[in-house]
């Protein structure tokens, strides 16, 4: 975080600053702030935020301990550190976050970027957050910060040397976006998709579409939105965009598209494709698996564009990637025994897409193998979504159907009413009997796909038979 005093982190945050030892209203802090004591450093900020399963004012003394020297809280607590009183403590670490991007922006330097999406949105995160970093200092969320604390977290990282912020806006329900990308207005919106991921806490598909225009509404008016014309509702954001000033720039395969991509092919050593963008065609080739993240690809190549950077440029600097991030399409096992771990998030897009990416790896002599677990947040439409996987899972001609959980058993119905019953299908009630199966299952030349919402935890699984076939 930038240097600030404790009287005007106090006046950010609407909080009543209580002093201990030798500090002063002018005392400066600028270490790290998080609400996670285990990520304290010397000279940070903890942040006390109460939780459904803890309280982050019990572990305000062990922040201490690791180094902070102060607590933003919503009581007292009685540690011996400086203490600023809060109504909440998450509105608190919003108000901050607002107040130091403010004045980094002011500066002149800083540009902001934000991404949202039902799916894409971190891996456009980690392919954008690679090309820009040639470019200058940047900052981009941790894993899938991307939610009322880990947003304000990731932006409460920039320093007055930052050039750039990338920003991951995720929405548990409608406004959440709207409140996170106000807290700094992105210069450039990004909006990847509409799909059914958390539409049944949205009530609907339309909803989910409106909660991720908010985006583009909360954008600097002015700006750019960065569309993707393949998907009918967010190519309808242009004219939401366009009557706020903004310039749009369009990515997909659409003939208006700004950025373009043909000649995918996908193998299992990764992803090919020609991207066209203002009037040259450049050869990509990305390590990362799956024809789907040629859409993220365009994304960032076309919000790297708006900043500055060449498609050429920007090409050339994704092909460093060895993996879109830890659970996503990540390679695992060895060459006779391919894991692909990508297990940190599911939704009907998103596994519908890596089954075709499971398919389409794998060649004469191999065996597809796919072990899947529940999809949620889908609502009333949970049943539905999961029988149309089990049955696509058939479609692909999938050889082993490997269902884990109760919440997963529509599928595996699916699966086995498609045609897949003479054993092709089964269902395992939890990770250990699916590990112990696959453990005696899994043969030379098999191609395996790990792939459930996070809830559901399946990527641990997918560790365990990446290290036992390492």
């Amino acid at each position: 975080m930038i240097a600030l005093s404790l009287a005007e982190i106090a006046a950010a945050t609407g909080g009543e600053l209580r002093l201990a030892g030798n500090d002063t209203a002018e005392t400066v802090v600028d270490g790290v702030v998080d609400t996670d004591s285990r990520a304290m450093r010397p000279g940070g900020i903890f942040v006390a935020k109460p939780g459904a399963e803890t309280d982050g004012h019990r572990f305000v003394g062990q922040a201490v301990e690791a180094g902070a020297v102060l607590a933003i809280v919503e009581r007292p607590v009685e540690v011996a550190v400086t203490q600023i009183v809060v109504p909440g403590a998450v509105a608190a670490l919003a108000d901050l976050a607002r107040e130091v991007v403010a004045r980094v922006r002011a500066g002149g330097r800083l540009r902001i970027v934000g991404i949202t999406g039902s799916n894409g949105k971190t891996t456009t995160k980690n392919f954008l957050a690679r090309i820009l970093s040639d470019e200058g200092p940047t900052v981009a969320p941790i894993n899938s910060y991307n939610n009322e604390v880990g947003a304000p977290v990731t932006m409460l990282r920039v320093t007055h040397e930052t050039r750039y912020l990338v920003s991951e806006f995720g929405a548990d329900a409608p406004g959440s976006i709207a409140r996170l990308a106000g807290l700094v207005e992105p210069d450039v919106a990004v909006v990847l998709m509409v799909g059914m991921a958390h539409a049944g806490g949205f009530g609907g598909i339309e909803a989910t579409a409106k909660a991720k225009s908010e985006l583009v509404a909360a954008a600097r008016e002015g700006g750019t939105a960065v569309l993707n014309l393949d998907d009918p509702r967010v190519a309808a954001m242009g004219e939401l965009a366009r009557s706020r000033g903004m310039t749009v720039v369009g990515f997909g395969q659409a003939s208006a598209a700004d950025v373009r991509a043909r000649d995918i092919t996908v193998s299992a050593s990764g992803t090919t494709c020609t991207i066209e963008a203002g009037g040259e065609s450049t050869p990509l080739r990305l390590r990362v698996l799956g024809a789907h993240h040629v859409n993220n690809a365009m994304a960032a190549i076309a919000a790297a564009g708006v900043l500055g950077v060449s498609a050429p440029d920007a090409v050339s600097r994704l092909e460093t990637l060895d993996i879109a991030e830890r659970w996503r399409m990540q390679p695992l096992g060895n060459d006779r025994v391919r894991i692909i771990n990508d297990a940190y998030n599911a939704s009907p897009d998103s596994m519908a897409a890596a089954l075709r990416t499971l398919a389409q790896i794998t060649g004469p002599g191999e065996r597809t193998v796919a072990v899947l677990g529940a999809m949620s947040e889908l609502g009333e439409t949970a049943g539905e979504e999961h029988d149309r996987i089990g049955l696509l899972a058939v479609r692909l001609n999938i050889q082993r159907i490997v269902v884990v959980g109760p919440e997963a058993r529509r599928l595996y119905l699916a699966a086995v009413g498609e045609g897949s019953w003479d054993g092709e299908a089964v269902h395992l009630p939890d990770q250990d009997a699916a590990f112990e199966y696959l453990r005696s299952e899994l043969r030379d030349g098999d191609r395996v796909l790990v792939k459930s919402s996070n809830s559901v935890g399946l990527r641990h699984l997918g560790d365990r038979l990446g290290e036992l076939f390492s």
